[in-house]
């Protein structure tokens, strides 16, 4: 449900930051509207202003009217960091329990409710504090009886149907270091609303519901412990932090405060931190800001102010020789490598941040062009993480064949020493700026971007107008501060983690409590909730894409383009969909990877990279199962010349042997590692479940294959490439006419078109038996999926899928979750609906997911299964689907180059206008009854074939037979290699 963000929060002062306006001045400013004073940053394309009211709420609004929608967050400056180091993930715990509602929603009768409820917490104070497991499982068998009692009183998921019935997304919330921060993008019509929602909610919160909730909790913990990349951020944090709790303390907390929560602690959390004085409300999108903060300002005003006490520490003390940790876990091996840096406040935190996207910017930077535009490594990055008091410098790097993680490390430091001695071109600042000017126009686009910066300052106490000066006090960043900064900060004094492939024996999983399921009352709604749906709210008026005028077409020789103009900023995206894919020939993937390693006969590849780079452009090539596109995107000043590079790139590339015994190394690296992943393991049962032996996934070349392939035959296929059949995309400011004349002095179309090899086709089976395809792998969790194919599609019956997956199994507040996680606390993540195709040829398909632990396994399968045959009726729950899919309708805004893709995505299945006009109006008619026979008809009582990944120590054969035929699937034949 609540999902954690992260172990450590990820912040780039540069990702989040805007430039200023050559020749202009970046400072604060006061300025009185509406009654209200604000201040705000002067040349701020986020046009924030920031309010302080007069119990201490910050109110941060950055008005936008593209789309008619609110990207909202309540942000707590508290989380991980501020837990009592007797009660770790607290913070994470009350995260969870803000969506079980108040004394006013959430309860039938909570006159009736109370009592129960403080004999709960009462009874987990007397288990905190007993240790006889014989009398803790008797407690423990209390607390599970009278929250029976209790349940009877509650209504699960209130806040989730409130939100969805006003047409809300994104629904969510996540804590990590120094923040806890609720999220909802909700319709501009509906912000009064949720206005009173929130601030209902922050009031009193009642945590009902709990030990059902805490066993969700468990989940996610033992979801972690099968994490091999979260053990090893703990790992390396732990050792850069004794003194801090960044170290010292994980977000979600020990096993042993886990199975010892206190209520009464968390109310001593909420009532120290969640107080107005430290909580933010951010909002970026169409609204007018006069109006908006009043209505804030009225529904927060009853919160009273409190001292809110600094977290302390002891400075860290430095680190005088490398320290160095193994961690184990079934995944692949890699490397991890910290330094410890200053704390966002610090001067440094600008340089330590740049010297990040130097290492590493994805392009040009050394780590980029040394070790993995050469291929010394199957992968390496780096990156600045700046917390308010500390920052890391954090490198990640992975093995190709034949090397050792000792050749890894050695690598990445020597990345270190090149920084330290200044090998590197001073050019490369001024790319990374030119860089970041264009991530700033691509970031300013939408209003959910604008939120998220502005909630990342806040929560980080970060200055605004230092955020929005950010590119212009990079410039004044010289080579030689580089190079000092590295020399200070990068010695022996790092951390490193080797993650080996093996058996972690130190996993303990948190063990299964006995609990049995508690009502959740789903027919039912608090007097709060009916008061808030009839609360009236204007709406939107849908806007349908038109494919004869929203788009324009034209050609270039044979090739159509698909043409819409950016009218908002310089940014441009040109696409060549060329007609073939891995489908026609399973080398081209392989080829397209290559391209990016090759020179021409005047330029190297590192080259090709520092110019796209230098000109704040780039260049992608994919290869999918029926076509190959390339992707060229930047500044329209730079247009034709990064066009023109890429063309000469793509007509005189020159085979490369040395490149291509690398790729092969790094792909047959890549392919073990795939092996070794469970959720790509999971994927590649489904694929099997669907299409049967001979499958999408495994239609690769094998290693054999592989090992034979050419390096003349991979760079033939890429000279061939404009000369298949092929669509030309383009969203930029250019008009159409100039846009054509320009490309076709650049862009190369054949007379005729070279027919490609025929298509593989694979046929989706029929299941006319239960089946469990079974995949062995050594972990705490099981994941299991339901996999069905149906009917072949039928746009007639978009609506009813759409209303059935609302209303059954794709939300927070469906069915699915309603019963698995919160009435019987069997998964941390659940959910079912009813899959479209891509192509009016293939089929709807059922798919199904549940990951619990394995103890649950047989229960879980059980609790899916008979919410899959039979589906109850809950009428609210029909007019909160219905109300969120027009409201999801009548905000969408589809623009941009969405205008291209939405008519392609038309083409494939059949349809000559937006699909959406139908489904506004037909939803209307439908209710119960025609999803109930949509049920009865593809889903209820159906043969399914379960694609099962769990350890066999855990789930063994006799277990799996009940469910059906059991396959155990060997890796081979999964992944093809």
């Amino acid at each position: 449900m609540l999902q954690l963000k992260s172990v450590f929060v990820l912040l780039f002062c540069g990702a989040f930051t805007l430039a200023k306006a050559q020749n202009s001045t970046i400072e604060w400013k006061e300025a009185t509207s509406g009654g209200y004073t604000y201040k705000y940053v002067t040349n701020d394309p986020a046009k924030a202003r920031f309010y302080t009211l007069k119990n201490g709420l910050t109110v941060i609004l950055s008005p936008t009217n593209k789309d008619p929608r609110i990207q909202c967050y309540v942000a707590i400056k508290a989380g991980s960091k501020t837990d009592p180091s007797t009660n770790t993930g607290l913070a994470h715990y009350l995260e969870h329990l803000l969506f079980k509602g108040t004394d006013k929603y959430g309860s039938l009768n909570w006159a009736k409710e109370k009592p129960e409820l403080d004999k709960i917490a009462a009874l987990y104070e007397q288990y905190n504090h007993t240790t006889d497991e014989v009398l803790r499982k008797a407690i423990y068998h209390q607390i599970d009886s009278i929250s029976g009692v209790a349940s009877k009183y509650s209504i699960a998921n209130e806040y989730d149907k409130m939100m969805s019935a006003m047409g809300a997304q994104g629904t969510n919330a996540f804590t990590s270091f120094e923040q806890t921060v609720y999220t909802d993008d909700v319709p501009a019509a509906s912000i009064n609303k949720y206005i009173a929602v929130q601030a209902e909610r922050f009031r009193n919160p009642i945590f009902r519901i709990f030990h059902t909730e805490l066993e969700a909790v468990y989940e996610e913990k033992n979801i972690s412990l099968d994490n091999d990349n979260r053990k090893v951020n703990e790992t390396l944090f732990a050792e850069l932090f004794k003194n801090h709790n960044y170290g010292k303390q994980t977000t979600i907390g020990t096993i042993n405060d886990l199975k010892n929560p206190s209520l009464v602690e968390i109310q001593k959390y909420f009532d120290k931190y969640y107080v107005p004085n430290n909580m933010g409300v951010i909002m970026s999108g169409d609204f007018n800001a006069d109006e908006l903060i009043k209505k804030i300002d009225l529904a927060f005003s009853y919160m009273k102010p409190k001292p809110v006490t600094k977290y302390n520490f002891e400075p860290e003390a430095p680190i005088t020789a490398p320290i160095i940790k193994e961690v184990v876990g079934a995944d692949a091996e890699s490397v991890a490598i910290g330094y410890r840096l200053p704390g966002n406040k610090s001067k440094d935190v600008l340089l330590a941040d740049l010297i990040g996207q130097i290492l590493t910017n994805g392009k040009a930077g050394l780590m980029d062009l040394n070790l993995v535009k050469k291929q010394k490594l199957l992968r390496a990055s780096a990156s600045a993480f700046t917390l308010i008091d500390y920052g890391v410098l954090y490198m990640s790097g992975a093995a190709t064949t034949g090397q050792s993680l000792e050749d890894v490390k050695t690598l990445m430091l020597g990345e270190i020493d090149n920084l330290k001695k200044g090998n590197f071109d001073e050019s490369l600042i001024t790319a990374i700026i030119n860089n970041q000017k264009k991530n700033k126009i691509l970031a300013s686009e939408g209003y959910g971007g604008r939120a998220s910066d502005l909630m990342d300052a806040f929560t980080s106490e970060l200055d605004w107008k230092d955020q929005v000066a950010y590119t212009d006090q990079l410039s004044k960043v010289t080579k030689k501060d580089i190079v000092a900064f590295a020399n200070n900060y990068f010695n022996d004094n790092y951390v490193l983690v080797y993650k080996r492939k093996g058996e972690d024996k130190n996993v303990v999983k948190v063990e299964k409590p006995a609990i049995t399921p508690v009502e959740t009352n789903r027919n039912e709604q608090s007097d709060f909730v009916k008061k808030i749906n009839q609360m009236p709210a204007s709406t939107s008026k849908p806007v349908w894409v038109d494919y004869n005028k929203d788009l324009q077409k034209s050609t270039i020789g044979g090739a159509q383009v698909l043409y819409v103009q950016n009218k908002d900023n310089s940014i441009f995206r040109l696409r060549y969909r060329y007609d073939v894919g891995t489908w026609n020939d399973k080398k081209i993937g392989l080829a397209t990877q290559y391209l990016q390693f090759l020179s021409t006969d005047k330029m190297s590849a590192e080259e090709i990279t520092k110019a796209f780079y230098n000109i704040a452009c780039s260049f992608t090539v994919s290869a999918g199962a029926e076509y190959t596109t390339v992707t060229i995107e930047g500044l329209q000043e730079n247009f034709d010349k990064a066009v023109g590079l890429f063309e000469n790139i793509l007509a005189n590339c020159k085979p490369n042997e040395a490149a291509m015994a690398s790729l092969k190394a790094r792909t047959l690296k890549a392919r073990n590692d795939a092996k070794l992943n469970k959720g790509a393991i999971l994927n590649a049962l489904t694929s099997y479940a669907r299409f049967g032996a001979e499958n999408p996934t495994n239609n690769v070349l094998t290693n054999a294959a592989l090992e034979q392939t050419t390096a003349d035959e991979l760079v033939a296929i890429l000279h061939d490439l404009n000369k298949y059949n092929h669509k030309i995309l383009y969203y930029g400011p250019k008009p159409l006419a100039a846009f054509t004349a320009g490309l076709k002095a650049l862009h190369y179309v054949p007379a005729t078109f070279k027919t490609p090899a025929a298509k593989k086709q694979f046929t989706p089976t029929t299941q006319t038996a239960n089946q469990v395809l079974f995949a062995d792998y050594n972990m705490v969790q099981v994941e299991t999926r339901w996999i069905r194919n149906n009917n072949v599609y039928n746009a007639a019956e978009e609506p009813t899928i759409a209303m059935f997956n609302n209303y059954f199994g794709g939300g927070m507040g469906a069915l699915v979750f309603q019963t698995i996680r919160e009435s019987k606390a069997l998964a941390y993540s659940t959910f079912a609906f009813y899959a479209l195709p891509e192509k009016k040829e293939d089929p709807f398909y059922t798919i199904a997911y549940v990951g619990s632990q394995a103890d649950k396994f047989k229960e879980s399968i059980e609790a899916m299964n008979d919410l899959l045959n039979s589906v109850p009726e809950v009428k609210s729950n029909i007019e909160f689907a219905r109300s969120s899919i027009k409201k999801d309708i009548e905000t969408e805004r589809i623009t941009q180059d969405g205008i291209i893709f939405n008519y392609l995505a038309a083409q494939q299945k059949g349809l000559t206008q937006d699909l959406r006009k139908t489904t506004y109006t037909a939803v209307d008619k439908i209710g119960y009854n025609e999803l109930k026979a949509f049920h009865a008809k593809y889903i209820a009582n159906k043969p399914y074939t379960y694609c099962i990944v769990a350890s066999e120590s855990k789930v063994p054969a006799t277990a799996l037979e009940k469910y059906g035929t059991v396959k155990k699937i060997s890796l081979e034949a999964l992944f093809g290699y």
